[in-house]
């Protein structure tokens, strides 16, 4: 009678191999979470005066009224919700997937927290600023960001790389105030309340224009689409310069003075404490940026056009194989791209400020760019992305009013963290596998 052996009992090196992956991920995350702990025991510890103001609103209104606040608490539930993430990170049982995001977004919050805390403690001088809303700003400013990196998603996707968004940004700006401008004062057909969305027809077409040289060059002569974008950049920063400065003294009142579109409030939803007017009572264009982000989700990845999309960018030979027109898919997925980015472009004018100024973008087209890498080139992930980085450009506004931080590091900041952000967290990405190669059907 035969005897069976027992398999051999695994040795415990044998049973504590981990993954390399696996490790670094532990590693990274105690430096972060005790980095984090440590900056938030400093904060606590340099207060002095733990009292400051706040108000609900963006800024003090008959509605928001500053109110008091006793520091000591925050600061030290920031420390031990980062300490806790520190202890789970350090005995290897931190939370994956959903979990762990959402602890990772509460530790960032409670960072957040105990760094206004600190910075809005002890001020000098007469005037005391009051920790503000930062969300109506961040909506400000995230909007054309996340416009911007929809459209990055849409060409990506389809494997052209959109290095152009601040082109036309651009491009959408100048032409949205031109259009609005010549609604106003020439086409006496055009109602008045439809001469700031005539603007938006004027930013579309602009973002749609540089999209086509961006396909004409890319798609049917191949030009290399990283040279390719930074040359259309600098030709629409050049062109609308140069259209700018063609518009006589006299006659600028009449194109560059456009309307801007006016708000429109959502009753019941707008009177939700801190969110509501930041997300409900905004312009069209604002809800046109929420519309859109649902829409291209849905588009790319709950239609059949999506399907072959993702196909051309991921390998088009396969798709071309199945009878798929490789070329007239990524045509027109930058030239929807082209769409939102001209959208993005118009709230640099008739969306907010109004009259276009050189480079009124300011380099947000990259930003944009980023938030499509940081959100792995899917829609909702670049949303995320693009908000962030409206959170920090707001952060820098509102920290202007005090004295903690020199204003050198504070314009640096959101610029800063993007890099640190796409460098340091989001770690090693993988970007469609055709992108930014042309195809050419053998």
């Amino acid at each position: 009678m035969s005897v069976i052996e027992a398999p051999e009992a695994t040795t415990p090196q044998e049973a504590t191999v981990r993954d390399r992956a696996d490790v670094a991920r532990q590693v990274r995350l105690v430096v972060t979470f005790g980095l984090s702990t440590a900056i938030l025991v400093y904060f606590a510890l340099a207060i002095e005066d733990p009292q400051v103001t706040y108000i609900l609103g963006e800024r003090v209104t008959q509605e928001f009224r500053p109110k008091d606040l006793t520091t000591t608490w925050v600061s030290w539930l920031a420390i031990a919700t980062s300490l806790v993430a520190l202890v789970l990170a350090a005995l290897d049982r931190y939370p994956r997937r959903g979990a762990g995001l959402a602890l990772a977004l509460l530790v960032g919050v409670m960072f957040y927290l105990g760094f206004l805390m600190w910075a809005y403690t002890d001020q000098a001088g007469a005037f005391q600023a009051a920790i503000a809303n930062p969300i109506p700003g961040t909506m400000r400013i995230a909007t054309p960001l996340v416009l911007g990196a929809l459209a990055g998603c849409l060409c990506e996707r389809a494997g052209v790389i959109n290095i152009a968004i601040e082109g036309q940004f651009l491009a959408g700006a100048f032409f949205a105030s031109v259009f609005s401008s010549i609604a106003f004062t020439s086409l006496a057909f055009i109602p008045l309340a439809l001469v700031a969305p005539f603007g938006l027809l004027g930013g579309v077409l602009a973002g749609v224009g540089v999209a086509a040289m961006l396909g004409l060059f890319a798609l049917r002569y191949q030009v290399n689409q990283v040279v390719l974008g930074v040359v259309l950049v600098a030709f629409a920063s050049g062109l609308t310069s140069f259209l700018l400065g063609q518009i006589p003294g006299d006659r600028k009142a009449t194109f560059n003075n456009p309307m801007i579109l006016d708000e429109i409030r959502i009753p019941v939803l707008a009177d939700i404490p801190l969110l509501g007017q930041a997300l409900f009572e905004q312009t069209i264009l604002v809800y046109l940026m929420f519309a859109s982000v649902a829409f291209v989700t849905f588009l790319l990845f709950e239609t059949r056009w999506g399907l072959r999309v993702r196909s051309v960018g991921e390998h088009p030979k396969a798709a071309d194989t199945v009878g798929i027109k490789v070329n007239r898919v990524r045509w027109q997925a930058v030239l929807l791209g082209g769409v939102f980015a001209g959208l993005g472009g118009a709230y640099y004018t008739v969306g907010s400020t109004g009259a276009f100024d050189r480079e009124v973008s300011a380099g947000t087209g990259f930003i944009a760019l980023a938030a499509v890498i940081m959100g792995r080139w899917h829609p909702i992930g670049a949303t995320f992305a693009a908000v962030f980085f409206g959170f920090m450009w707001n952060l820098q506004n509102q920290l202007s009013f005090v004295d903690k931080l020199p204003g050198e590091l504070l314009g640096a900041a959101p610029y800063l963290a993007t890099i640190i952000a796409v460098a340091g967290f989001v770690g090693r990405v993988r970007p469609p596998a055709a992108d930014g190669e042309p195809y050419v059907k053998s």
